[in-house]
């Protein structure tokens, strides 16, 4: 899995909140967090296609896009990455790192638990 960029991650988030979301949708929900123009954000979805982040179909004439990459999952190589990469850490990271985050329920923190504890100790997916 191709571990999303923090601008990814934000049309992500986006999508993984409600989807599917023309361009224009998409922009209008991560525009104070990324203080970009309209413009940059359709770059970044055409990039998220080639990269088969997300899928696109048209809808009653509009373009609008939904993840193809699954939330948890997503989630955890984030952490994993960040853990290993940055934290250089030998161990996965504490779930509770991720406790009231407003991104995850508690079956998915359950969910992303268990993906961060059974993340393959080589750090190769």
């Amino acid at each position: 899995m191709s571990i999303p960029s923090v601008t990814e991650l934000s049309l992500l988030k986006a999508l993984w909140r409600q989807q599917p979301l023309s361009a224009r949708e998409i922009h209008e929900r991560v525009a104070d967090e990324l203080a970009w123009s309209f413009s940059s954000t359709r770059k970044t979805l055409e990039r998220m296609l080639d990269k088969q982040m997300l899928e696109q179909r048209s809808e009653h004439g509009v373009l609008v896009y939904q993840a193809a990459l699954e939330k948890v999952a997503t989630l955890a190589a984030f952490a994993n990455d960040f853990g290993r990469r940055v934290m250089e850490l030998d161990s996965p990271l504490p779930v509770t790192m991720f406790t009231g985050s407003k991104l995850v329920d508690p079956g998915e923190l359950a969910e992303l638990q268990q993906l961060l504890q059974d993340w393959p100790a080589d750090g190769k997916e």
